[in-house]
């Protein structure tokens, strides 16, 4: 897929220019890292992202993840404060949690069937499975990757259909135009209790805004549990639409990222520049 091939260049272009920002590379070295012509380089880039490579860098760095941290904060404060510890408002618009314990997941998932396919995003390929209540996965995968072997490890008696539903179709649609969905796209998501209210509490995190682990933790009245909060992170199993990549580290360090540190950084660079000012998240 071309925006996978896309999104392959950039990810490497980001990890080029992170490790050498301090010697400042010229456009031709960063293009010769990634192998392509600088015009052809720059062509990619700017379509991707909008700006150039160094431009998007600034959207990347400690000082613009400090600020953003605060203006996360405070939107999570917010939400707390209004009794919006589950759905943010911005989610409520188009994203809906039923959620369930693992024991009860257990109970209904012998047999349960489930559509999958791989759909593209600007940020690389995403396995997205479904039940008939919603998505119950949602990952990115390199090109290689076989999506049966995936989910048959985590749903071995599932019947596993290879055929795009209602939700992945409201999904690749939504990252094709960013438009907020006539329909609510729904997730079946099994978790404890307490990763539920994590997940949860990441919905309230807007586009092009970021905050820290301890954010979240207090946002759930555990001010104490920022360890289990970025555990629960990790094991978040919707990619991109639960925004995990939006919880960075205290100092403004980006931190690292279940599927890659680079497309975290990828990802909070993009909204930055392109999401910053839509009623999306």
């Amino acid at each position: 897929m071309e925006n996978d091939y896309h999104f392959t260049i950039v990810q490497k272009a980001i990890e080029y220019i992170t490790t050498k920002y301090q010697k400042q590379p010229r456009l031709d070295e960063i293009a010769e890292s990634v192998h392509l012509s600088k015009f052809h380089f720059q062509r990619v880039f700017q379509e991707w992202a909008g700006v150039s490579p160094k431009q998007f860098l600034q959207f990347i760095t400690t000082q613009h993840a400090k600020q953003s941290l605060s203006e996360g904060r405070s939107t999570l404060e917010t939400a707390h404060n209004v009794g919006l510890s589950g759905n943010g408002r911005l989610h409520d618009l188009f994203i809906k949690i039923e959620s369930c314990t693992p024991g009860e997941f257990q109970k209904r998932g012998k047999g349960i069937r489930i559509q999958y396919d791989i759909i593209p995003s600007p940020f690389g390929n995403l396995l997205i499975a479904e039940t008939s209540i919603g998505i119950c996965k949602l990952v990115f995968v390199e090109n290689k990757a076989n999506p049966l072997s995936i989910l048959k490890s985590e749903y071995p008696e599932a019947i596993l259909v290879n055929q795009l539903g209602s939700q992945g179709n409201r999904v690749t649609q939504y990252f094709s135009n960013w438009k907020i969905p006539n329909e609510l796209i729904v997730l079946d998501l099994k978790g404890t209790d307490f990763q539920l209210s994590v997940w949860k509490a990441l919905l309230t995190i807007p586009s092009s805004q970021l905050v820290a682990y301890n954010d979240i933790a207090t946002s759930i009245n555990k001010p104490d549990a920022q360890r289990a909060v970025g555990t629960a992170i990790g094991k978040n199993p919707i990619a991109y639409l639960i925004p995990c990549h939006r919880v960075i580290k205290q100092t403004g360090h980006l931190g690292n990222y279940r599927w890659g540190s680079h497309r975290k950084s990828a990802m909070i660079g993009y909204e930055g520049l392109k999401l910053s000012d839509k009623q999306i998240s």
